[in-house]
């Protein structure tokens, strides 16, 4: 219980995700009734948002919210969260640097020396990799300045297939950059790593880069709940990579599960059930293919792919839906060393969607072990997300109110005045 009460001191944000729905709601000159009938929900739930008796424990809820107040979901959630120690915030030092790198993108790249070539730069995202899949978004970003400057360099100074393989790392670095964005808050850097992320993709000779950098915007999509866009661009950015699919390109088939992976979970959020399984489906299907591959290729384009993957989206997908039991039994029939093998930023994710499973379950217990699983496995993914901030919120502010219960009835019995 102490421990809970310390947590939820540290999640007392300057201003309750209700106050800055209303403070949203009121800057429009938007009524209550005017906000529900956008959303769909009654008065009563606007208000009830708007006082905290509801939490706000769904991405999609969140998004759609946002949307409906016409501001970007980080408003309403208050991302970045601001830290108590200022050398927790110096990450933001280093998504300034990566910013004033993305913009001079059409200009000579500042560079002393001779760059490297593209095969030694390839290794060098193969610990940009490691990183984030240990979780480790904040060592991302600070690495990443200078590489985004040499392989910027080496497309400079070189031609032909050299120069193309230049850009694919450049593309790719800029993923790291957007996906690290997004796990810390950082809506800026968000979008320009995905606009620089197309633009050297288009340079780059590689069509499955080209499909991973719309992957990238179907994400940024679900900001603004434009669910149906981003089922739209998952389809264009299949229809680019189906002839190497159908081919048996090992890599457009690590692309092609992890594409439908994406429009499985927007078609979950958009209430498309059947579309939402149906894509599960085939996510399943390009991972068997890929497990009778004798050695995968390398992930250049750093997707990570796997049979394991796809178990932890079924469960995240039914989630989506507002299933926790489904969930539930999913997450049962689900090959734990397959999930075992998952990258440390996947699991963690996969423990704080049943730590919310078992929330709406009735099973604060369980929720808590799953919350504490999900943060020792990926303390800055867990700890930067508004859904694992909202659980937490939701089991601490449980406990005191049972707590409350069991002290009334207590009094009740002694025969104390309240």
């Amino acid at each position: 219980m102490v421990a809970q009460r310390e947590e939820a001191a540290v999640l007392e944000e300057r201003e309750s995700i209700g106050e800055r729905v209303r403070r949203a709601r009121l800057r429009l000159g938007m009524a209550q009734a005017d906000l529900a009938a956008e959303m769909g929900r009654t008065q009563g739930w606007v208000s009830k948002v708007e006082n905290g008796t509801i939490e706000l424990d769904r991405a999609a809820l969140i998004n759609r919210l946002a949307a409906a107040l016409h501001c970007h979901p980080n408003d309403l959630v208050e991302r970045p969260y601001v830290a108590g120690k200022a050398s927790e915030n110096q990450w933001q030092v280093s998504a300034a640097s990566i910013l004033r790198e993305l913009r001079r993108y059409d200009l000579s790249p500042v560079f002393d020396g001779q760059p490297r070539p593209a095969e030694q730069l390839w290794l060098d995202t193969e610990r940009l990799h490691r990183l984030r899949d240990a979780a480790a978004n904040v060592a991302i970003l600070k690495v990443l300045p200078d590489m985004l400057r040499e392989s910027r360099a080496l497309a400079e100074v070189s031609s032909g297939r050299e120069r193309e393989e230049a850009f694919a790392i450049y593309g790719i670095e800029c993923k790291f950059a957007h996906t690290a964005a997004h796990t810390l808050g950082h809506p800026e850097l968000i979008a320009m790593a995905c606009e620089r992320a197309a633009w050297s993709a288009r340079l780059s000779g590689d069509p499955v880069m080209e499909a991973v950098a719309d992957w990238m915007r179907v994400w940024d999509m679900w900001a603004t709940a434009d669910w149906d866009d981003s089922i739209a661009l998952s389809d264009k950015a299949l229809r680019s990579i189906e002839d190497q699919y159908n081919a048996d390109d090992p890599l457009a088939i690590r692309a092609w599960g992890t594409i439908h992976l994406r429009a499985g979970v927007a078609a979950a959020r958009a209430g498309r059930a059947a579309e939402a399984e149906e894509r599960i489906g085939h996510a399943k299907t390009a991972a068997e293919r890929m497990d009778i591959e004798d050695e995968p290729p390398f992930d250049r384009h750093s997707l990570t792919f796997s049979g394991g993957n796809v178990e932890v989206h079924a469960v995240a997908v039914q989630l989506e839906m507002g299933d926790h039991a489904k969930a539930l039994v999913l997450n049962e029939r689900a090959d734990p060393a397959r999930v075992a093998a998952l990258p440390s930023s996947r699991r963690g994710h996969h423990h704080m969607d049943l730590a919310r499973a078992w929330l709406w379950d009735g099973n604060r217990d369980k929720a808590l072990v799953e919350l504490e699983k999900a943060e020792k496995i990926a303390p800055q993914l867990v700890r930067n997300h508004p859904i694992g901030r909202a659980t937490l919120r939701k089991i601490v502010y449980a406990e005191r109110t049972a707590t409350r219960e069991k002290l009334r009835r207590m009094s009740d019995r002694f025969h104390l005045d309240g």
